[in-house]
């Protein structure tokens, strides 16, 4: 028996409460949540946090990217101007909520490297107001705005990396053959302390320093094929394996806020798995672990390390967050992120390993409708509708856990596959180096043997099967839908790239330092040869290949995928005569951030998904109100969104 349908909101509008962080003092708990229908930082006591207000009132975007200071008096938040990623720093004064601009810039785009408990009133920015195309380093009063030059970038730097008194220790920059020079600053000017080479660039990075700034802890994987979690003594030289595993990268590293002692290493399979390396938090570890069920995310803590915010991660059931009290080893349950969907039958997400053709192993994962799977062992009664949705990137991954998508096609009838194709992270180097050139060709084939996985398993109907995704999720539907064209019943592309050397050509300024790192692992633009092999793995060259319905979305002001990757492949579509459905929103960019954008493309993507594979939809309604959404083309392919458009003039 089918599940109740649950509204498109639950899923694709504002969270109640996320994003929970003690105050460094523990006196005080901030989170996010909608303040009159937009997400701000609300503040209160860590012991009532019922009791938070509202410090900041932004009125359209909504913040999502927040901190404290060390002051424990300011919030520090960025903020970009409708999709464009020229993030500006703010900071918000707790005592009468006066907000502070620090970096009022027009077209300038504001980085925070570093926030340190020395120096509780100044933060470590990088700024391209300088050149477009490198960030210079400042030291940034939080409380005047007053910046202070640090390093002026004429060496195409691409990170930075400081110690506690922002001392500028290390310095990243690309190589001419895609790897990476780690350079140290000696006598006014840079000179190499270390060369990371292409096949490592992606699998080893420095993370931070010891407490006496003598240890550079580095996730790498140069000498063997995942990265380990190693601890350099820049005196000797000599080098300590602190923690690694033959099956995955180490994913993540739990630091003293203070000693600077590394207490826990984390990897990523097929799940996330934690391993303690220092005894005084083993019994924290252990208890937690009681607590509820989940993959433990820890996610703020104190100075004097007393107190945590520890969220616990499911794949049904929203985020729940708890505020565990070190001393006392007690848990206390503060909130989940979406109070709809508390107590609401989610599908269970089941880890796959799917084998591709030359042998890799894709981990992978399969989420069903709750109804198609009553014994839970992850197969369905009989083949279903099904969505393959393809993560971006590509140098990202898919992984267990809520997720809003998956939760939405799964109750609207569709099984879901996502697949960690060649070229994801995670899965040791040789995993991402296998995608190396491979856009469009093996990386599409992994996600074609997924396919016929799961039409093997009788998991997949194979005439109803959807590509989906953004970012290199959309380039993949684009793939799927000019290179194997039979395969999809359809398409929905997010934000996708669909020429390669428009593309490559009409990157943001600041990637220009990165550029090869996409020769290498895409291909060159700047000679004949490697545009043709780009034009050849490129969506557009092969257009009137399109026979399946297609529904494509893109921001306006997205700085890394133009909104002319978009208007080409309609464009060109249309002069074949080939049906399209374009839907753009003039103040959006790399995605959908405003929660009224979110649940108009998805009420429009809801539709699509119904016509083309036959699954259950909620209708539009006033799913389009608040938002500015245009369709400049292909209205009249869905069934009443020509209607539910007319409504908002």
């Amino acid at each position: 028996m089918q599940t109740q349908l649950i509204p498109r909101k639950a899923f694709f509008g504002n969270p109640d409460k996320i994003q929970p962080r003690l105050s460094p003092d523990a006196a005080h708990l901030a989170f996010l949540a909608p303040a009159d229908g937009v997400l701000n930082v609300w503040v209160g006591p860590a012991d009532d946090p019922d009791a938070a207000r509202p410090v900041t009132h932004d009125a359209k975007r909504g913040i999502q990217f927040y901190g404290w200071a060390y002051t424990n008096r300011h919030i520090l938040y960025i903020q970009d101007r409708e999709g464009d990623e020229n993030w500006r720093i703010y900071s918000v004064e707790l005592s009468n909520h006066h907000v502070r601009e620090l970096t009022p810039l027009g077209g300038v785009q504001a980085r925070v490297y570093k926030v340190s408990h020395k120096l509780p009133t100044e933060i470590l920015i990088g700024l391209n107001n300088r050149d477009p195309r490198l960030h210079d380093v400042y030291r940034l009063n939080i409380e005047t705005g007053e910046r202070t030059l640090v390093v002026e970038n004429t060496e195409n730097l691409v990170g930075f990396l400081s110690d506690d008194m922002y001392a500028v220790r290390f310095a990243m920059r690309f190589a001419a053959d895609g790897g990476i020079e780690v350079l140290q600053p000696a006598d006014g000017r840079w000179e190499l302390f270390t060369k990371i080479s292409q096949e490592d660039s992606l699998t080893t990075d420095p993370v931070g320093f010891d407490k006496s700034g003598k240890i550079l802890y580095m996730f790498d994987s140069r000498g063997r094929d995942t990265a380990a979690l190693v601890a350099l003594d820049l005196e000797t030289g000599s080098q300590q394996v602190l923690f690694e595993t033959p099956t995955a990268d180490v994913s993540d590293v739990l630091i003293h806020p203070t000693e600077r002692t590394v207490q826990a290493a984390a990897f990523t399979y097929e799940r996330k798995h934690w391993h303690v390396l220092d005894d005084s938090i083993t019994d924290d570890f252990a208890y937690l672990q009681t607590v509820t069920d989940g993959d433990i995310e820890i996610v703020s803590r104190t100075l004097d390390d007393r107190r945590w915010v520890v969220a616990y991660e499911l794949d049904n059931g929203p985020l729940q967050y708890y505020l565990y009290d070190r001393s006392q080893k007690r848990a206390r349950f503060l909130f989940t992120n979406r109070k709809a969907l508390e107590g609401v039958p989610l599908a269970k997400t089941h880890p796959v390993f799917i084998p591709a053709r030359d042998g890799l192993t894709l981990v992978s994962y399969v989420t069903l409708p709750v109804w198609a799977d009553p014994d839970g062992d992850g197969r369905p009664s009989q083949p279903l509708p099904t969505a393959l949705l393809v993560h971006g990137g590509p140098w990202g991954r898919d992984r267990w856990g809520y997720d809003p998508e998956r939760q939405w096609l799964a109750n609207r009838g569709y099984a879901v596959l996502n697949v960690n194709f060649r070229g994801s992270t995670g899965f040791g180097k040789r995993f991402i180096n296998a995608g190396d050139k491979e856009w469009g060709s093996k990386m599409h084939d992994d996600l074609v043997d997924a396919v016929q996985w799961a039409i093997a398993e009788k998991i997949a109907d194979p005439k109803r099967i959807v590509i989906m995704g953004g970012s290199y999720g959309g380039y993949a539907t684009l793939v799927g839908l000019t290179f194997t064209p039979e395969l999809f019943a359809c398409g929905v592309d997010i934000v996708g790239p669909s020429n390669l050397v428009t593309f490559i050509n009409s990157i943001p300024p600041y990637w220009a330092p990165m550029i090869e790192l996409l020769t290498t692992r895409v291909g060159d633009h700047r000679t004949e040869e490697g545009r043709q092999f780009l034009l050849s793995r490129s969506p557009l060259t092969y257009v009137d290949r399109i026979c399946r319905p297609l529904l494509i979305g893109q921001g306006a002001n997205d700085p890394r995928v133009k909104q002319s990757e978009s208007d080409q492949i309609v464009q060109t579509m249309q002069a074949k005569k080939i049906p399209v459905t374009y839907v753009l929103f003039p103040d959006e960019g790399h995605g959908f951030v405003r929660p009224e954008n979110r649940l108009a493309f998805y009420a429009v993507a809801e539709i699509f998904l119904a016509q083309h594979l036959g699954g259950r939809f909620e209708p539009i309604g006033d799913d389009l109100r608040g938002s500015s959404i245009t369709v400049p083309v292909g209205r009249e392919e869905l069934p009443g969104l020509s209607e539910a458009l007319q409504s908002l003039s």
